[in-house]
């Protein structure tokens, strides 16, 4: 998540320069053609026109899915922050009298699933950016935590060698270790240690968790609509490419009886970037937020949320050692 004031233009205009060098060659080819008199490149700019219509409607259709899609995903992690919190009062609660140690052992099998999450959300997907050299070029201004370290050395911190091999034998780790809660209440609950009204209360809140996960799981694995991407890619490259065409004529026209006739042709260049960019640019920032856990600037931070839930929870316990919040580097956190 970029948490500064806003991307500064000059940040923006170096995100972007690959698309600006594309889009200057592709207005200068058709304006150095006309020039040198191949005036039947000039098409009429009023089809131009309403497929750049088309164009903005679907890129907006676009953008608002991926927010809604960011938004989703950020209200998820929202719940997992107050559903942990209760869940760790209620545990501490119903059983630091009669068991202590399972109490702890529980809130850091917790961390271990806020961890075995955040891990799954950030494996790669195919539809997903972050291998494009676009962004993989700015993410080297911030670091992964997930890049960084192995799953096996994060959940180390939190589960005895027994447990941690049964985890780290399943696919779906998160799950699991969910499962795992469960069993222990069921125990607890058998050996009297929780009443009824305890059990149900906590047997509530995993299935918050389990609900949390299956939806942020849905947005993970569930890209979006490949027919509704694929057609707002072909139209924008259709508008992109005709553009600089449509121009000709009427950018010609614009020096006609000044001091200027025949050079305010040239003016096709910057025109056209300037209009081809704002639609590229657009449908950029929308392709940007439509996957919010894969590691983006744009994205959730999954990570900060994670470490800001278990700092709470062993404050809870009265634990002094607690581990240090996540700060930005470069206005990102993840």
């Amino acid at each position: 998540m970029h948490s500064g004031k806003r991307f500064g233009a000059v940040e923006f205009a170096i995100w972007t320069r690959r698309s600006i060098y594309v889009l200057t060659v592709l207005s200068a080819i058709p304006t150095v053609l006309y020039f040198l008199g191949w005036k039947f490149v000039s098409i009429p700019w009023q089809p131009i026109a309403i497929l750049g219509t088309a164009v903005a409607f679907i890129v907006g259709f676009k953008n608002n899915a991926s927010y809604s899609r960011l938004w989703e995903a950020r209200q998820i992690y929202g719940a997992i922050i107050n559903d942990s919190r209760s869940f760790g009062y209620i545990l501490r609660d119903a059983l630091s009298a009669k068991d202590p140690q399972k109490v702890k052992e529980m809130f850091h099998r917790h961390y271990a699933w806020l961890t075995a999450l955040r891990f799954q959300l950030r494996e790669p997907r195919t539809w997903e950016n972050m291998g494009t050299a676009q962004y993989d070029e700015y993410s080297k201004k911030y670091e992964i935590p997930e890049r960084l370290t192995k799953i096996d050395d994060e959940l180390k911190k939190y589960l005895s060698d027994t447990e941690l091999q049964h985890i780290l034998s399943k696919k779906n780790r998160a799950t699991q270790l969910m499962a795992s809660q469960s069993k222990e209440v069921a125990e607890a609950y058998a050996r009297g240690d929780l009443n009824d009204f305890q059990w149900t209360q906590i047997n509530q809140q995993l299935v918050k968790f389990t609900d949390d996960q299956g939806k942020a799981e849905r947005i993970k694995n569930f890209p979006y609509p490949r027919n509704f991407s694929s057609i707002t890619t072909y139209l924008l490259l259709l508008f992109i490419l005709f553009v600089p065409f449509g121009l000709l004529k009427e950018l010609d026209k614009l020096g006609e009886g000044t001091a200027l006739e025949g050079w305010t042709l040239w003016f096709n260049i910057p025109f056209s970037l300037m209009v081809t960019w704002c639609f590229h640019t657009l449908d950029s920032v929308g392709e940007a937020s439509v996957n919010p856990f894969e590691g983006s600037p744009n994205d959730v931070p999954i990570t900060q949320i994670s470490r800001t839930i278990e700092i709470d929870m062993r404050d809870m316990l009265d634990e002094s050692d607690l581990p240090p919040a996540i700060t930005p580097k470069n206005n990102i956190v993840l």
